[in-house]
């Protein structure tokens, strides 16, 4: 469903009325202190609090680990949802009508919002439906299908897994008869098909073991169904509706979710029951794919949670299962060259999927074959020369040819030239001599332009550059000088006309790149502006800019508290580092050209250049003076 934008009053009425002591309860244990509350922060692992929320300021704060915002924001960190979707959830449980900012596709919006929520009413339903035959003596085939797999009663409950009788209209006569929903609104949900021939309806799974798929909150929007008979396909999926989307969904997501976040690393299966079975064994950070390759929306859905972007993909070894995986991989290998994500593969030994080696092997041998899987080019090279005799011409070429189409994608320089030498190590066929004439050979195949042979041996250490420190304190003390001023200004209203003066006076610019942002977003607001942290928090979270650098300035802790105590000095201070820095270059400039001129040649340039970096020296001094006082850690 495409959400137009949505009206700015809706979002702060939304803000208004949502208190975040209410939603950030439901996640962490609060616990009252002075006029705040405090907890263990839900973003990072802490043993003693350091996550504090503010009723008054209606925000929270982590001095652990720098996490801070509004309602909107905590629902979009802790869940990794997008913006306008935690506002309309925010606004669906305050009751906050909901406008956009085009009058004439709020209609719309309603409509397509009201027919959302009767689907998901409808298809758990259906679920609840299909749980319920599972316990009954129709389901007992199905009942024992699950038994004979392994898979115990908490399981089961924990996974919705039910039953569809085998009936051409049970769910039908159910839905439509029974619970009165309009047969439209049943046929949408993907539940049943109109009849080719005649009039009437027919449900879509029948004498199926029915295996809900639930989206990332855990509402269940689709199902798969598993033939307990030799009918085909042996898995059917529901057809796409305004709830499921295959290409954007994986399975137990909702349930692995914390689990990948907390071991930083998903693991994808291909089957429904593989997942099952993983989480069965508390291995909770697996899910399945539907059946085809992974597209890029579900890699990007999975590396949300993971901030390594590490992704495992585990399917049989056996040829089929290989494919699969060659499969699975499908667009996931453009970002793999790239380094945004960390692909591996997992194949289990003889050929088993991980729902049957889990019934020989505990979780940890599971676990420990995680942490050796090779990354993707390895197994990708292995899958190559596998069966393959490279004395033998014909193959050898064959072998050198493919090697060098996946050479040819790494992006990386020092990835390329680990590979380079890897590949030539195999071709080489254990001579050592041959080595560099491999070397060679791969890299004429390859674009001169990417790798010269030269980067491929032992270099001379290159001097370490003098400039390198000067860079690191620069960047140092615009950091620290630039956020101050910033703090100041967002912290200190009456103050804020006084930068504003100096800064056009002084013709200064903030330098680092999240700092211009913020200061270029601040200057859209007027001087007096009253709610300006709220206001540019909804920018950043609407905009989806990165807040990770900027989200400290918002609040004050004990200490930043103190820094700015002595505003007008801080003020000052923190001009005169940022314009220290500035004239740093140009004095660096002038007696660099200086040196370089002959006073001889061009004693009028040489006098010139002179006459300037001395100006720039003496300014120097006299902002040296100016930041002397608590603040000199800038330096």
């Amino acid at each position: 469903m495409q959400i137009p934008r949505l009206h700015p009053d809706t979002i702060e009425e939304v803000k208004h009325r949502a208190d975040v002591v209410d939603v950030v309860s439901e996640y962490v244990v609060l616990r009252k202190r002075g006029k705040d509350f405090v907890g263990l922060c839900p973003f990072h692992e802490e043993k003693s609090p350091s996550f504090t929320v503010s009723p008054s300021k209606q925000m929270y704060f982590c001095f652990g680990c720098q996490a801070g915002g509004n309602a909107i924001k905590f629902l979009m960190e802790v869940g990794k949802r997008q913006f306008t979707e935690v506002v309309l959830d925010l606004a669906k449980r305050y009751q906050v009508p909901i406008k956009t900012l085009e009058p004439e596709q709020r209609q719309e919006l309603q409509r397509q919002l009201s027919l959302r929520e009767q689907l998901y009413e409808v298809v758990a339903s259906a679920s609840q439906f299909y749980q319920h035959a599972l316990r009954q003596s129709l389901g007992n085939r199905a009942m024992e299908y699950l038994h004979q797999r392994q898979i115990q009663a908490e399981t089961i409950q924990q996974f919705g897994l039910g039953y569809a009788p085998a009936g051409w209209e049970t769910l039908y006569r159910y839905l439509v008869e029974n619970k009165r929903y309009p047969v439209q609104l049943v046929e949408k949900a993907g539940l049943i098909k109109p009849r080719k021939e005649g009039s009437g309806y027919y449900d879509v799974f029948r004498d199926r073991l029915m295996i809900p798929i639930r989206d990332v909150q855990g509402r269940v929007i689709a199902f798969g169904g598993r033939t307990l008979t030799d009918e085909q396909p042996k898995y059917l999926n529901s057809p796409e509706t305004e709830l499921f989307n295959k290409g954007k969904t994986l399975f137990a997501l909702d349930l692995a979710k914390n689990g990948i976040s907390q071991d930083d690393r998903a693991v994808v299966v291909e089957g429904y029951f593989d997942a099952i079975a993983l989480h069965a064994a508390g291995i909770d950070n697996a899910v399945a794919s539907l059946g085809t390759a992974l597209s890029l929306e579900q890699v990007r859905l999975l590396l949300r949670y993971t901030d390594s972007k590490q992704l495992i993909l585990n399917f049989d070894a056996d040829k089929a299962g290989t494919n699969a995986a060659e499969r699975a991989i499908g667009e996931i290998a453009t970002l793999a060259y790239k380094g945004e994500v960390q692909l591996k593969i997992l194949n289990l030994p003889n050929g088993k999927d991980a729902d049957e080696y889990l019934h020989t092997h505990t979780a940890t041998d599971y676990q420990q074959l995680l942490v050796n899987a090779p990354l993707w080019l390895d197994w990708q090279i292995q899958q190559t020369i596998q069966n393959k005799d490279l004395r033998q011409a014909t193959e050898f070429q064959q072998v050198s040819q493919q090697l060098v189409k996946l050479l040819k994608n790494i992006v990386n320089s020092d990835t390329l030239n680990y590979y380079i030498s890897y590949c030539a190590e195999i071709l080489s066929l254990g001579d050592a001599r041959l080595i560099p004439l491999r070397v060679e050979n791969l890299l004429t195949q390859i674009s001169p332009a990417t790798v010269q042979p030269s980067s491929l041996r032992v270099r001379k250490q290159e001097p370490t550059t003098p400039k390198l420190s000067l860079i690191t304190t620069e960047r140092s003390l615009l950091e620290q000088a630039e956020a101050l001023l910033l703090r100041v200004y967002l912290h200190c209203p009456p103050h804020r006309q006084e930068i504003i003066h100096e800064l056009e006076t002084r013709n200064l610019e903030f330098s680092l790149s999240h700092h211009r942002f913020l200061w270029q977003t601040i200057s859209e607001f007027t001087v007096n502006e009253s709610n300006l942290i709220s206001s540019l928090q909804n920018i950043y979270l609407e905009s989806g800019e990165e807040l990770e650098f900027v989200s400290h300035l918002f609040h004050l802790s004990e200490k930043s508290k103190k820094e700015i105590i002595r505003t007008p000095q801080v003020i000052q201070a923190s001009l005169a580092c940022l314009e220290r820095v500035f004239r740093e270059k140009r004095y660096r400039h002038y007696l660099e050209m200086w040196e370089k001129t002959d006073p001889q040649l061009e004693p009028e340039r040489w006098q010139s250049y002179y006459q300037a970096f001395y100006t720039e020296k003496m300014r120097l001094q006299e902002l040296d003076k100016q930041r002397q006082f608590s603040f000199t850690e800038l330096i």
